[in-house]
């Protein structure tokens, strides 16, 4: 047996095994779990340790200390509950509160990335829980999905989709991907909160009036305006240099250092610059870091390769039941390296098979099921890890490797439903290719 190959699947059947068997207040954080499989990944030379350097993105690593001390401001100054406030106060009933907290997490998530919105939305999810009188799981849960729905209908939503974006050769991507993939997106912005709603048993009914009053809610003005305008700024160049890179414009290539330059020139006007540093989530950082070592070598160990010559049948998607292979491959193989690195992988494996920028479909499928696999387990995408360990971290509860899939196998299902059934309509009346 190779013993390469027999290491990357190891990786992935202790990952499994070890997130099913935590329960549901774990000692062991999925962090102390990563970094395990990073061990068994060097000690089996699948990665050298001479080639950590090269491996780790140090980009993301940036990013979120970036991303996570700018929240962490806006939390500790209050700016995030009394936005959270402001919100609830627009809308009377629960449903419409829990369909607009969807669209409003997902509709953030399009144009700020998903992974920022994770950061910033479990404080708002969990205020939004108490209005409405529901398990804090239910807000959590909705706060996971939406972002990861919302953010498969621009290139900029998340990591993978610029990647596509970038190098499948599309001609005009953004146009394209708010033209054949918006509509299905918010459909599903739509109705996830309502199958939520039934799973939890959440009856609609006038919310609780028993709520903060915003500005009350503001601790101190000086570290609200300072987060207030940290967050505005950060997301507003990610969003104009992901613009500047779609157009051929030069760009911040490591965009993950622009949260990171932010924070930098905020630390000294906050009126506590060590506890905002201490609101970063280290753990999350610890994980991440672990997960680039451990991904890396279960690519290398050719433990994907069977997977991929079973779907990846050399030739261009020219039917709906193409779309389905490719659909069906990506959320599996997400599950198994994370969808960023499956996303790298396949866009090799499809440019090898034939497949060109002239060809929308084939791209815009393999962006949408690489992203709607994140709602499937907790492992499918980093943001669910970024709100599953500020659950462990901060409220000392979580939402179990099982759970979350049980759930996420009926969200994702529907989803993948209704955006199969866009694309293959448009496909069959000729609108895309």
């Amino acid at each position: 047996m190779n013993v390469k190959l027999a290491a990357g699947g190891f990786i992935v059947v202790l990952l499994m095994v070890s997130l099913v068997i935590r329960g549901k207040r774990p000692k062991t954080p999925i962090w102390s779990i990563m970094t395990f499989t990073a061990f068994i990944a060097v000690a089996s030379g699948l990665v050298r340790l001479d080639e950590l350097n090269s491996v780790i993105d140090f980009s993301v690593v940036l990013f979120l200390i970036g991303m996570f001390s700018i929240t962490g401001l806006a939390e500790r100054s209050g700016l995030l509950d009394y936005m959270a406030s402001r919100f609830i106060r627009l809308f009377k009933t629960k449903r419409s509160l829990v369909v607009a907290s969807s669209l409003l997490f997902g509709l953030l998530s399009a144009l700020a990335v998903n992974d920022t919105v994770a950061l910033m939305g479990p404080p708002i999810a969990y205020t939004i829980s108490k209005a409405i009188g529901v398990d804090s799981e239910m807000m959590m849960l909705l706060l996971a999905f939406s972002l990861t729905i919302g953010s498969v209908m621009t290139p900029i939503g998340n990591p993978q989709n610029m990647l596509i974006a970038v190098r499948s050769g599309m001609s005009a991507p953004f146009v394209k991907f708010v033209l054949y993939l918006s509509i299905p997106t918010v459909f599903n912005l739509l109705v996830t909160p309502l199958i939520l709603m039934k799973l939890f048993g959440v009856r609609n009914g006038r919310k609780s009036e028993v709520l903060l009053v915003p500005e009350e809610t503001v601790k101190s003005r000086r570290d609200a305006a300072l987060a207030g305008i940290g967050l505005a700024v950060s997301v507003s160049a990610l969003v104009v240099n992901d613009l500047l890179q779609l157009m051929g414009l030069p760009y911040v290539e490591e965009r993950g250092i622009i949260p990171f330059v932010v924070a930098s020139a905020i630390y000294v006007f906050s009126e506590n610059p060590r506890e905002v540093l201490g609101k970063v989530d280290w753990g999350t950082i610890v994980f991440f870091i672990s997960m680039f070592i451990t991904m890396e070598g279960v690519w290398r160990s050719g433990f994907l390769n069977p997977l991929l010559a079973l779907f990846v049948s050399g030739k261009p998607v020219d039917t709906p039941l193409s779309i389905l292979s490719i659909s069906a491959l990506s959320v599996v193989g997400s599950q198994l390296i994370s969808n960023v690195p499956f996303t790298r992988l396949m866009i090799t494996e499809l440019h090898e098979a034939g497949y060109s920028g002239k060809q929308d479909l084939p791209w815009l499928t393999l962006a949408m099921s690489t992203t709607i696999a994140g709602n499937l387990t907790i492992l499918g995408a980093a943001s669910n890890i970024i709100i599953v360990e500020y659950l462990e971290s901060r409220m000392g509860i979580t939402i179990t490797f099982t759970r979350f899939a049980k759930i996420g196998a009926i969200v994702t299902l529907v989803n993948i439903a209704v955006y199969f059934a866009f694309l293959a309509s448009l496909q069959l009346i000729g609108l895309v290719s």
